[in-house]
């Protein structure tokens, strides 16, 4: 075997460059209205198992969530939206988080792409809500909707704050036969709330 120096590989590569530069491919260009992105965001959430729901308005979310979990015992919300009878900031180890039932979590922005929804360490408020928790809630204004991925790195501040995820849908896993199992590692469901 030859070893060749670094100038004679390089050498190489560039003659046998082709003769014509190539054009890189566009980036096409997508809709990124309201009316477009809001269909394609719930039909990207109930593919990953999530569920999606508009309630009129914050006094409908709240019936709502009682309605959906009528035995939850503990219900603890990150957010001033909606109550719950944890209360986050008195939670001084994540560890106390083990037992909640339901979370309830405003998130800062969803990504029609994928079903996606942004959720930084602000929002979370303990980190380990939005993974110990059996069920999660997520609030999301309809209005609070990017395109794709490119549109939301333009949004993700890592500067800003200590920790942030991208979530989509509940916990899942499936081994090699194909058995779909959700809550394995996490949330065993995850609903949206566009309100």
């Amino acid at each position: 075997m030859t070893f060749h120096p670094r100038e004679q590989i390089l050498d190489a590569a560039h003659h046998h460059l082709p003769a014509e530069k190539v054009e890189y491919p566009a980036v096409p260009v997508f809709q990124k209205t309201i009316t477009v992105m809001l269909p394609a965001f719930e039909a990207r959430l109930k593919d990953a198992g999530a569920s999606v729901y508009k309630p009129a308005d914050l006094a409908a979310a709240q019936a709502l969530l009682a309605a959906q979990h009528p035995d939850a015992k503990v219900i603890c919300s990150a957010s001033p939206d909606l109550k719950g009878n944890r209360d986050i900031q008195q939670v001084a180890n994540p560890h106390e988080l083990a037992d909640v039932d339901v979370g309830v979590i405003r998130a800062g922005f969803g990504v029609a792409e994928n079903g996606m929804v942004w959720l930084s360490q602000e929002d979370l408020v303990v980190n380990a809500l939005g993974f110990l928790a059996q069920h999660l809630v997520i609030l999301l204004k309809p209005t609070e909707l990017v395109a794709d991925m490119y549109d939301a790195y333009m949004r993700v501040h890592l500067e800003d704050t200590a920790y942030g995820c991208f979530m989509m849908g509940p916990s899942a896993t499936a081994d090699i036969g194909a058995v779909l199992v959700h809550g394995a590692q996490g949330a065993r469901s995850m609903s949206v709330y566009l309100v």
